[in-house]
């Protein structure tokens, strides 16, 4: 009987990580002696962050130092999809940022026309927010993983459960 072989394409950040880096984040904050006496903040609402502070300059630097946080808690920052900036209340400026969970559905289909353009003798299903791809030969697997690698989905992506039965 014929062994097979899976992985699952998935995208996954760890929110205690990304909570962490907001802390961090913020206490670098209330050091800086640029940020003294701003409205500046980072707060993580409902899997988002939300950025807010006085001015353009002033959120673009709240940004990076957020960027070099998350990036230090190897949390991917492509993970992270930036909203418009947005007036808000006290003559601040606002901005959303995504923190993405799953992969998306056009972006599963994308990664399985990928695949299947590839000619490599896998099969891969679509399961919710993750690719499943089986086949009998585990180099072709590693090779497939190779190429995915190299192509670039505008996401990040992790291969997780690699089986053999």
């Amino acid at each position: 009987m014929a062994k097979d072989n899976s992985f699952d394409i998935a995208s996954s950040v760890n929110l205690e990580e990304v909570s962490n880096a907001v802390h961090q984040t913020m206490k670098e904050v209330r050091q800086r002696f640029d940020f003294k006496g701003s409205e500046s903040e980072v707060k993580l609402e409902e899997g988002d962050l939300v950025l807010v502070s006085d001015d353009e300059y002033k959120l673009t630097s709240l940004t990076d130092i957020l960027q070099q946080k998350l990036v230090k808690r190897k949390v991917p920052l492509k993970a992270l999809s930036y909203g418009k900036i947005e007036s808000a209340l006290g003559a601040t400026l606002r901005q959303r940022v995504g923190v993405q969970q799953g992969i998306p559905t056009e972006k599963t289909k994308e990664i399985v026309r990928f695949i299947r353009d590839t000619k490599l003798k896998v099969k891969s299903t679509i399961q919710g927010d993750s690719v499943r791809v089986s086949s009998r030969d585990r180099d072709t697997l590693q090779d497939l993983i190779a190429l995915l690698k190299e192509k670039d989905f505008g996401i990040d992506i992790q291969f997780t459960n690699y089986r053999s039965q």
